[in-house]
């Protein structure tokens, strides 16, 4: 039997190439001869770079940067085996988890190490630059980025302005222009607009430690310089889904960096040559931290499951915690789902023990594979 094990990390437990090979473990325990590939996935969300990074046979750089207060800050991207393709997540510079909880406030924070970060890939030759922007601690639209590539915001005194939230509605002329010889894709699976009741503000801005008061100075900010990206890049771009990703970094980047929006499993797979790698695979392998109603909406198992049907080839999953009903497992795909949890226990322990469940759940489905 041919299998592929496709797999996203099971957060705050174990990673993907750590979750696939429990899995290939406990399969081989059953079925010494099988035939099997690990092929670690990610959904275009956090860990997407270090799976691309591993796909093409790349490598890790790291670089200090801006945190989203102007700190510095130890940040890491990717660059594929060839060099021409960098994998970057602005959560790296420009993610929420870099501030504590009583520093967070997106009238303040800024995506300039972001910024940092596709400049030091552009030094090293990057012709493609895959931008994942989940995770923002920021609501700049794209404003601390695109001064970090050399773009200066000014009020109307001429005055530079610092790249951050509040000054939104203060910028009165953007000098400079880039002149980017580069492919970027944002990885993205929001479709908020940049302002306005579902804009980037309004949604998100109050897990990012607004007030209501911030979030109606960074909403009307957004739509005063939503005027200004369409002048700079001469398309409309404020209403385009997406523009709202990441407190307007998706708007800003497709207006600083003419850069394309993908859906984040879409892109993960054809980087990674998921579809080719299905050649002569007789069952795929998957899994997630849980498996319930809402993953029928979720990215990864869809994703795999969508695939897997144009080419006739079954998908069974292992989960932590296993909150659905065959219906609901039928809908979303999946021949069989199997939770690794055989016992009571906390969620500390669960997590503890991922590795190990992992390992004897595959053993014990793949015995009754084995035995038919």
């Amino acid at each position: 039997m041919h299998i592929l094990i496709a797999a996203d990390s099971f957060k705050d437990a174990l990673d993907a190439p750590g979750v696939c090979h429990a899995i290939e473990r406990g399969i081989l325990a059953a079925m010494p001869n099988a035939h099997i590939r690990c092929f670690p996935l990610a959904d275009g969300g956090e860990g997407t770079a270090q799976i691309l990074i591993f796909h093409s046979g790349g490598q890790q750089v790291q670089c200090t940067v801006k945190d989203p207060l102007f700190r510095p800050v130890q940040a890491i991207y990717g660059l594929s085996g060839n060099g021409e393709t960098a994998f970057i997540e602005m959560a790296q510079a420009s993610g929420l988890q870099l501030l504590a909880p009583e520093s967070r406030n997106p009238l303040y924070t800024t995506t300039f190490g972001t910024g940092e970060l596709i400049a030091d890939a552009l030094q090293r030759g990057a012709r493609n630059i895959v931008l994942g922007i989940g995770g923002s601690a920021t609501n700049d639209g794209g404003m601390g980025m695109a001064a970090a590539l050399g773009l200066r915001f000014l009020d109307a005194d001429g005055l530079s302005l610092e790249p951050v939230g509040q000054n939104l509605g203060k910028v009165h002329r953007i000098a400079g222009r880039l002149n980017i010889n580069t492919r970027v894709e944002v990885i993205c699976d929001v479709d908020n607009p940049l302002f306005g009741p579902t804009g980037a503000a309004q949604v998100y801005a109050p897990q990012k430690g607004a007030d209501e008061a911030a979030v109606a100075e960074l909403d009307a900010g957004l739509a005063h310089f939503a005027g200004l990206l369409h002048e700079y890049s001469g398309k409309e771009i404020a209403h385009l889904p997406g523009a709202g990703a990441a407190g307007g970094l998706g708007a800003g980047a497709m207006a600083f960096l003419d850069a394309q929006m993908r859906r984040g499993i879409e892109a993960v797979m054809e980087y990674t040559g998921f579809e080719t790698a299905l050649a002569g695979i007789d069952l795929i392998v998957t899994g997630e931290g849980k498996i319930d109603r809402q993953t029928h909406y979720g990215k990864l198992i869809r994703g795999i499951c969508a695939m897997a049907k144009v080419h006739g080839i079954p998908v069974i999953a292992f989960c932590g915690a296993l909150d659905a009903s065959a219906s609901d497992i039928r809908e979303l795909g999946l021949l069989a789902a199997f939770s690794i949890s055989n016992k009571p226990q906390s969620l500390a322990e669960a997590i503890a023990q991922t590795e190990v469940g992992l390992e004897q759940a595959a053993t014990q489905v793949f015995r009754v594979v084995a035995s038919k």
